[in-house]
């Protein structure tokens, strides 16, 4: 970590952060993960993190599958090696996508092998946002195949939060990554 942690269990200068810490802690089962320890540097973030990704990952519709293919895929395309650590195991979890098809999504020329339409088209509006930002037509209307605007939306949201939460553990080396993985950050 580019940065010295925060405690287990911080006393924050304030109340008004100290009830970010709280309200951190409940979402988490009463504990702080690494990346909370780093985004507790700066609490207002951390609590606006920590209600935004709070949405994304338990108050959507999306089956967890589709998430997790497109969390761990935005984790695989950014070498956001902490995060494919957390995620690919829930992937691996829900049953709906084989252990080989999950490797695979480490793998630009792979990806996708082992996947249904379904979880393919999440596959490439996922490498699309991640990897260009604008997405063809043509794989926006694979993905209206098979989901419904709020779901469309919530696919959106949630490649686009785990960008953004990759990026963070990647420039900060959350979890030692680097060490771990041979991230070249020189």
């Amino acid at each position: 970590m580019r940065l010295k942690y925060i405690d287990d269990d911080p006393q924050m200068p304030t109340k008004e952060d100290q009830d970010i810490v709280t309200a951190v802690k409940e979402r988490r089962g009463g504990k702080l993960i690494e990346l909370d320890k780093a985004l507790l540097h700066a609490p207002p973030v951390a609590g606006g993190w920590n209600a935004f990704l709070k949405a994304i990952r338990t108050q959507n519709s999306l089956p967890d599958s589709v998430k997790e293919v497109a969390i761990s895929r935005v984790a695989a395309l950014n070498q956001a090696w902490y995060e494919w650590e957390a995620h690919a195991p829930l992937l691996e979890k829900t049953g709906d996508v084989s252990k080989e098809a999950i490797e695979n999504l480490k793998d630009r020329n792979k990806a996708g092998t082992g996947l249904d339409d379904k979880h393919l088209a999440v596959l490439e509006v996922t490498d699309a946002m991640t990897l260009n930002v604008v997405v063809p037509d043509a794989k926006f209307e694979a993905l209206r195949k098979h989901f419904t605007d709020r779901e469309i939306t919530e696919i959106v949201a949630t490649v686009s939060a785990y960008n953004c939460v990759s990026r963070f553990l990647v420039a900060l080396d959350v979890g030692e990554m680097r060490e771990k993985y041979n991230v070249d950050m020189s």
